[in-house]
């Protein structure tokens, strides 16, 4: 499918952020996203049209026909068995504009009986008369654009032949999938190139080097980088627009931050002394989280304010972990400290390589310590986990901070169920990006979906959705405190409805009768969770 273009002045906009060699932008920015009333949807004119249906038919047919059963094998050849409707003397290969490919144009999207449901999906992402930034819809749930998510019932039974070591079934659905995938079409040709590339690294250790080899895989390499191999600026900058127009990352640290300022402004008697703050940052944010808490920690009345300030930001293995890395040079520390000096606030900021390395210096006597663990513990293994669980439990903090994915609670008793589930987050990811960025295709948001695609392919322990993170939790010897007060989560509710209204957030009960979690969701399905404990 052809890239959209971007528009010329939000282009010019973000190579001006980008390039700015001013400490406070990226500061301010961070701020301002959840301080301020903005408008997410005034600024875009680019826009994805909807597709004549039949257009759309030529994917649905693809897809009906490339899972129907199989006819009986007369070749030896994996390609005999492609459908007519696709059949090709090779597996073309991606040329270095996407608009270019086989089947990326916009007249391959699924269609059939989901045409209808195409057409209303892209009515809901074009804008009103009006300019309203909503474009999606709460009520849509799991099912009711499952038809016309074509890529899942390519990818899926795909994961299922892998596991199985059918290598003509993996060999036909790679050469359909390399047709119809792209990293600049619509959500359903980004999930198949993110699923196939995925697939594709899987295969070697599913089915055995020699048998991988067999196996012609389509180029599916992401042309634009992860996180590590980003321009550091550009890096910056993608990481404030992300959060500006979606509440992925943004509404959990909105949360966890309103938990430490309660907990800086908490005193352990009437007439005792406010206490220093001291937070152990294990998680995803790359500074983007802490301008907004600095900026409230100013705001707590007289004498109940932290009088110092201490970050100390540990790195945890993997270094694979999706949103965990930051490109070489990048540094948020000498801008966050200038803004500290700026606002009168004492702040001191450190790094540790692990939790070993640093545990002599992480607390000081009388610090108030906060762990906040985000988005990292779901793509270790379970011995990791239960390790790194152990280690901020001997730290003895006073609270921690949860949030993750929630991935379900469903059967992921296999690989290709793992790969499914995951594969659902990422649609999640895909569909709610696009919305947010109102169809406009911008290095950012390239960015940014990079990494995401980058979470299929990683084999993670078998904890999912909260439930699975409360065993884990009670387990290594935690208990659930207390979540924010109902102001707080008044707020968050404030600031979600900043984004697009197909977002929505819900509180969970506590087992132990405390506060329970935040839920975050897309459409009705779950997308992360963030969540209050303290060592039993």
């Amino acid at each position: 499918m052809k890239a959209m273009g971007c528009h010329g002045q939000e282009d010019q906009k973000l190579a001006l952020v980008a390039a700015s060699d001013d400490g406070f932008d990226w500061l301010e920015d961070s701020i301002s996203l959840l301080a301020a009333d903005i408008d997410l949807g005034g600024s875009y004119g680019w826009w994805c049209d909807p597709l004549p249906a039949q257009q759309q038919d030529d994917i649905g047919s693809v897809v009906a026909q490339t899972l129907s059963p199989p006819a009986p094998q007369t070749t030896s050849s994996p390609l005999a068995h492609a459908s007519p409707s696709i059949a090709s003397p090779a597996v073309s290969s991606p040329s270095t504009e996407p608009s270019s490919k086989k089947r990326k144009s916009p007249t391959h999207r699924v269609s059939g009986h989901s045409s209808s449901n195409q057409r209303r999906r892209a009515e809901q992402e074009r804008p009103s008369g009006g300019g309203s930034k909503k474009g999606g819809s709460k009520g849509g749930g799991a099912g009711s654009d499952r038809d016309a998510r074509w890529a899942e019932q390519l990818l899926s039974p795909c994961a299922v032949a892998v596991e199985a070591r059918n290598l003509s079934r993996v060999q036909h659905l790679f050469y359909v999938l390399g047709e119809l995938a792209s990293f600049a079409g619509d959500a359903n040709h980004r999930l198949a190139a993110y699923g196939l590339r995925a697939l594709s690294l899987r295969l070697p250790a599913a089915v055995g080097p020699a048998a991988a080899a067999a196996v012609k895989v389509p180029d599916c390499e992401c042309p634009t980088p992860s996180f590590a191999g980003a321009e550091p600026r550009m890096f910056r900058a993608s990481l404030i627009k992300f959060n500006e127009v979606s509440p992925w990352f943004a509404l959990p640290n909105a949360l966890a931050n309103a938990a430490i300022a309660q907990l800086a402004a908490s005193t352990r008697g009437a007439a005792a002394a406010p206490r220093p703050l001291h937070l152990v940052d294990i998680g995803v944010s790359h500074g983007v989280q802490w301008p907004t808490l600095l900026e409230s920690l100013t705001r707590v009345p007289a004498g109940r304010a932290p009088p110092s300030v201490r970050l100390t930001v540990v790195g945890i293995p993997p270094v694979t972990t999706p949103f965990s890395a930051s490109p070489p040079g990048y540094d948020f520390s000498p801008h966050l400290l200038r803004y500290a000096k700026s606002i009168n606030l004492d702040l001191e900021i450190s790094r540790a390589a692990s939790l070993d390395s640093a545990a002599h210096a992480l607390c000081g006597p009388d610090e108030a310590l906060v762990v906040c663990l985000q988005f990292r513990l779901g793509h270790v293994t379970a011995e990791e986990r239960t390790d790194i669980l152990r280690r901020v439990k001997d730290l003895k903090p006073d609270l921690v901070v949860l949030s993750e994915l929630d991935v379900g609670g469903g059967n992921v008793s296999n690989a290709a169920c793992e790969f499914t589930a995951r594969l659902e987050l990422l649609w999640r990811f895909l569909e709610s990006t696009s919305a947010a960025f109102k169809g406009r295709d911008g290095e950012d948001r390239r960015l940014m979906e990079a990494e995401a695609g980058t979470a299929v392919a990683v084999t993670a322990a078998g904890d999912h959705g909260r439930e699975g993170w409360r065993e884990r939790m009670t387990a290594a010897g935690f208990e659930e405190a207390p979540l924010i007060g109902g102001e707080a989560v008044e707020s968050a509710r404030s600031l979600l409805r900043k984004y697009d209204n197909g977002w929505e957030m819900s509180t969970a009960p506590a087992a132990t009768g405390g506060g329970g979690a935040v839920a975050l969701r897309w459409k009705g399905q779950p997308v992360s969770f963030c969540s209050l404990w303290r060592p039993a």
